[in-house]
């Protein structure tokens, strides 16, 4: 066969797709797709930055000295639309990021420039579609300090000297707001987010606590960021925290679903199949929130994890006895007993720990209460009673040993 009739055996096929209007093949490297979102989100110990995708993206990641710069090179994505907007997306108050650049670095490639304000960790990975979301790539960045060596078993604890019998302190109360960030939670009829009406009602049981003279709050999460459920436990340990309350407001498959529930930790699995699959569903939060788990740590995390006792069992079903009562005097209670579930936020070692379903906003009736200002008042005012009953029979003695992070 002739040069020339071999050329024209090559493009004939190509020449009759120009004809037919029908999809060219795509030439490799060729720009395929735009950012279809972008999120900018700072906590008080890290920064986010998301990017979100119609299709899996191809990317590649760098650091950078002199100014401190992590970059990242985005293969066959345009510099439009959101992503050009991604700088008046950022905080001043931003703990590690100081500027965001984007710019077409080279045919194809598309490049993120984040300045940083001090040298951080960065952890770049990607997620695939989950809930309301596309493909992302996350970009998470943390304070470079070394991390606390992961024991391969528990770890001996650190003996305290204990406060003389008549020492008087404020007990701690760990309000742990559910979901955040990445991870909205829930989602109503009407578009109520979970993790909106979560946090909401956890500033009024914090506002209500340091009205007490007996107790006082932490928050595990102040604003709208994500926080992984072993590191929510880390924060409780790291507070020396006497109790830790998780509140949320779940949605069921049933609209007609109804009513507030407390749980505490059951080793065993949920005491219903509706409790199991609430346990399930919030313990798939780091699955909507993305997270890197570092696969040679994970049994050693399990192995501390499981580090509850039958006393820290027994004293979560006292405490959720009585925020359970409380409840139901300003709520429907979807049972009138403590349920058990295995909650992963629930897991933390030696502190009585309870989980509060304050609704579900599933069900469009208690969507609307959730959102009434009024009623998260209610829902608050019962918790902190139902804390005060507890630790006026419970009171709870000064910790003599530290225990183990969850890193």
């Amino acid at each position: 066969m002739s040069r020339d009739a071999r050329y024209w055996r090559l493009k004939a096929p190509l020449a009759l797709l120009l004809a037919l209007g029908l999809p060219q093949p795509a030439r490799a490297g060729a720009v395929s797709q735009s950012v279809s979102a972008v999120r900018v989100q700072p906590s008080p110990d890290a920064s986010r930055v998301v990017l979100e995708f119609a299709e899996a993206p191809v990317y590649r990641h760098f650091s950078v000295k002199g100014p401190e710069r992590l970059v990242i090179d985005l293969e066959g994505v345009l510099p439009e639309g959101a992503l050009m907007d991604i700088a008046a997306r950022l905080h001043p108050q931003d703990p590690y990021i100081a500027s965001l650049r984007v710019g077409l670095n080279r045919p194809n490639v598309t490049r993120l420039v984040i300045e940083l304000k001090a040298p951080a960790r960065a952890e770049v990975f990607s997620l695939k579609p989950a809930g309301n979301y596309a493909h992302r790539v996350v970009i998470d960045l943390k304070g470079e300090a070394k991390a606390e060596a992961v024991l391969s078993a528990p770890a001996a604890p650190v003996t305290k000297t204990p406060p003389p019998p008549e020492a008087k302190r404020l007990v701690t109360v760990a309000i742990d707001a559910g979901h955040g960030g990445e991870d909205p939670g829930a989602r109503g009829a009407r578009g109520t987010l979970e993790k909106t009406v979560t946090l909401s009602i956890a500033r009024r049981v914090r506002a209500l606590i340091e009205q007490t003279d007996t107790m006082r709050a932490v928050m595990i999460r102040e604003g709208d960021y994500f926080i992984p459920l072993h590191e929510r436990v880390n924060k409780a340990i790291k507070a020396e925290a006497d109790i830790f309350v998780s509140i949320h407001a779940d949605a069921f498959y049933k609209a007609s679903a109804k009513g507030s529930s407390v749980f505490r930790l059951s080793e065993k699995g949920g005491s219903s199949a509706q409790a199991r699959w609430l346990a399930k569903r919030e313990n798939d939060a780091d699955l909507m929130g993305g997270i890197r788990i570092d696969t040679r740590n994970i049994y050693a995390r399990k192995a501390i994890m499981d580090m509850t006792t039958d006393q820290q069992i027994l004293d979560s079903q006292k405490l959720a006895k009585y925020v359970l009562e409380e409840i139901g005097g300003v709520n429907d209670l979807h049972k009138s007993v403590v349920e058990n579930a295995s909650f992963a936020v629930l897991k933390a070692p030696e502190i009585p720990s309870i989980l509060i379903e304050t609704a579900f906003i599933s069900n469009p009736e208690e969507e609307r209460k959730l959102t009434d200002e009024t009623h998260q008042e209610r829902i608050a005012t019962a918790i902190v009673a139902g804390l005060s009953r507890y630790f006026a029979t419970n009171p709870p003695l000064r910790r003599l040993q530290k225990t183990a992070r969850l890193d």
